[in-house]
């Protein structure tokens, strides 16, 4: 998606484009390349907004698809075990797969003129001048020839995502690898598809989300889809892993909080066998502080920023980015690396903030808590509970998590009062006390 957003504004600033894939780019089902496609995927109202920007008419076409929409305050959304009360937000969930959502933006790419498509190369590495000061192409592998192709370019944009080697052949070429911020949640998603015999069961909802917490750890997506379909993504943190036996799937979604899904899905009918993903880490790599950098070169999305995927902020994020490098492309067609670098670590540090300070709420995690963090942690533990009783909360909290509006409007001294206020006796809702589940792990 990081490339395809990148090819989208790269195609208004050159002749021709090409991207290059390892995998073949045809249909919308899930890719090897993109383990993460299979489970729920969550496109924030801002990346709503930027994909309409960019692609006009986008929510309607995948309205057309089959694909259900919903305002994202009005989703049954569960944190700490306690309902939020829901608030009309403006905001449009657009209920899709990754695969398909993925599929709607290629098709639009590979439509504008001058974008090339290179399915089924890997890419071999970075070609650059004899003084290394500029990257000038990238060496290429087609999967069906015997030897390397290169191909000539005046920017070369690394989206390849949590796997980009760029920090790798930065050392090769004589640079220092940037310095990387880790946050370790060892998380994991279980997936599984699902044909509800009778939706009157949903009440008209379109997602129930029971959040992981501290207080409870345990967390799940359940969210209806295109086709007349639905999707189930079980999550676990800190090595308690979601199984991906029928038993054990199960029996972990029993153990959630709240009742909601299991009675969903107890008697659906399952599409598929569920699937697990693995997420060890989220990780800020800081090309911004880098004193050198080869001109030619750029690196954005997952790649420069891969974030805990339960926050839904990937696409959204590499969307603002494809925005900043658009603001740079008019400036000139080949961006200078530290000040896109500057621009884009603005456009990460929000999302950053919110997804790490998140995920360091969990005594377990490993990581500096600095007084920020342990004062925000605290009063996002009041805000989600004033928001069991005031929709004003709601729509705030998830006007901001959605990423369209900046966390400030959560301090606002009438916002405050409300938190403190009406967080007062709101009552814990207490863990199920359940067996360790690691099976399939």
């Amino acid at each position: 998606m990081a490339g395809l957003l990148a090819a989208r504004v790269l195609a208004d600033a050159y002749d021709e484009v090409v991207v290059v894939d390892r995998d073949e780019l045809t249909g919308s089902d899930a890719r090897r390349g993109v383990p993460q496609g299979r489970h729920v995927h969550g496109l924030l109202a801002r990346g709503q907004q930027i994909l309409e920007t960019l692609f006009p008419g986008f929510t309607g076409r995948a309205v057309a698809a089959g694909v259900p929409t919903g305002d994202l305050g009005e989703l049954r959304w569960f944190f700490n075990g306690r309902p939020l009360r829901r608030a009309s937000t403006g905001l449009i969930c657009v209920s899709a797969s990754r695969p398909l959502l993925e599929a709607q933006v290629r098709d639009a790419v590979a439509a504008l003129p001058g974008v090339r498509l290179r399915g089924g190369c890997d890419i071999v590495g970075p070609v650059a001048t004899e003084d290394r000061d500029r990257v000038t192409g990238v060496r290429v592998r087609p999967r069906d020839a015997a030897t390397d192709e290169v191909i000539h370019a005046d920017l070369v944009v690394d989206a390849t995502g949590r796997g980009s080697r760029t920090p790798v052949w930065l050392a090769e070429l004589g640079y220092q690898r940037p310095a990387e911020t880790r946050i370790p949640i060892d998380l994991a998603y279980t997936t599984r598809h699902y044909r509800l015999r009778d939706e009157s069961i949903l009440h008209g909802d379109l997602s129930i989300n029971p959040v992981s917490t501290p207080s409870h750890p345990r967390g799940a997506f359940f969210s209806r889809i295109q086709d007349g379909r639905s999707v189930l993504s079980l999550t676990g943190v800190l090595g308690d892993h979601p199984p991906a036996d029928e038993r054990g799937f199960l029996d972990f979604v029993r153990s959630l909080p709240v009742p909601d899904i299991f009675e969903v899905i107890r008697d659906a009918e399952p599409l598929d066998d569920p699937v697990s993903f693995r997420y060890p880490a989220s990780v800020r790599r800081h090309y911004e502080r880098l004193d050198r950098f080869p001109a030619g070169l750029l690196v954005l999305g997952d790649a420069l920023c891969s974030f805990n995927p339960v926050y839904g902020q990937g696409m959204t994020v590499a969307a603002l980015e494809a925005l900043t490098l658009r603001e740079h492309l008019r400036a000139g067609p080949v961006p200078r690396p530290a000040a896109f670098f500057r621009d884009a670590a603005r456009v990460v540090d929000v999302p950053w903030d919110i997804s790490a300070g998140g995920d360091l709420s969990f005594p377990g995690v490993v990581g500096p808590r600095p007084p920020k963090v342990r004062m925000a942690n605290a009063y996002m533990a009041r805000l989600q509970a004033a928001a069991v009783r005031d929709g004003a909360v709601t729509r705030t909290f998830m006007r901001v998590a959605g990423l369209v509006d900046p966390p400030t409007h959560l301090m606002r001294p009438g916002m405050v009062w409300r938190v403190l206020t009406q967080s007062r006796g709101v009552a814990p809702v207490p863990v199920r006390p359940t067996e360790r589940a690691v099976a399939g792990d």
